[in-house]
């Protein structure tokens, strides 16, 4: 778990958001923490558990899968989050929760979270601010290009919504949908601090490989920061 005593500070999200894994059961062939093991080898930075569809583990499968992946992520120090499952997140000791526009509202996770890390899957200016105000600690914002990964998906908005949001909040910003390795410095240089990926990483060939191109492809978020380094809060076993 991150061991911090107040909410994580921006530079630190910010560090943590350069490629953001988000993956459960259904994105996954083959077993899914032994894709977050060479996933983080390849130069992911932040896991985030998201188990939901049809198909998707229950109960006590659910909880066992997600506590594996949560071991791959505090051994190798990265922050491990739970996608909408607040109570998961409690019982599991995660270090955030992420939550959706028809998730829980945000007021009420950051009462039931405390500081652990905060975040909110926002769409609009309008989302962007009231996430701020119900204390989030960054924006999921997308999806940027097409993507098959989330059944719900809404269309598609580019990166001009970074642009937008980053001319209305200081909250650090993590785009996902449908970016590539190649796709990946348009939406740094947009104003994102890092990317968020489903299916580049868990349906490549070469997991570790695809991670560490995806990572060269964010650089830009760390080389062209304005935000002066801080010594982030470790992630202990």
């Amino acid at each position: 778990m991150i061991s911090i005593d107040s909410r994580i500070e921006d530079a630190c999200m910010r560090s943590y958001l350069r490629l953001y894994l988000v993956l459960g059961s259904g994105n996954c062939e083959g077993d899914p923490a032994a894709v977050v093991e060479e996933a983080v080898r390849g130069g992911v930075t932040i896991v985030q558990f998201r188990e939901k569809g049809a198909n998707a583990l229950k109960e006590t499968a659910k909880k066992e899968l997600a506590m594996r992946i949560q071991s791959v992520c505090r051994r190798h120090g990265i922050p491990f989050l739970v996608n909408d499952d607040v109570e998961l997140a409690l019982a599991l000791n995660a270090d955030g929760v992420h939550v959706g526009q028809n998730d829980e509202p945000a007021a009420q996770v950051r009462d039931r979270i405390g500081n652990k890390i905060l975040g909110v899957s926002v769409h609009s200016a309008a989302e962007a601010l009231l996430a701020e105000e119900q204390g989030a600690d960054y924006l999921g914002v997308g999806p940027i290009y097409s993507t098959a990964s989330k059944e719900d998906a809404l269309e598609p908005q580019g990166t001009a919504i970074i642009q937008r949001l980053t001319e209305i909040t200081s909250l650090p910003i993590v785009g996902i949908g449908g970016i590539t390795a190649e796709r990946a410095p348009h939406v740094i240089r947009a104003g994102a601090d890092g990317i968020a990926v489903i299916s580049a990483i868990t349906h490549a060939e070469n997991v570790c490989h695809a991670a560490r191109g995806l990572a060269s492809g964010t650089v830009l978020s760390t080389a062209g920061s304005s935000h002066p380094s801080v010594a982030c809060p470790s992630v202990i076993p």
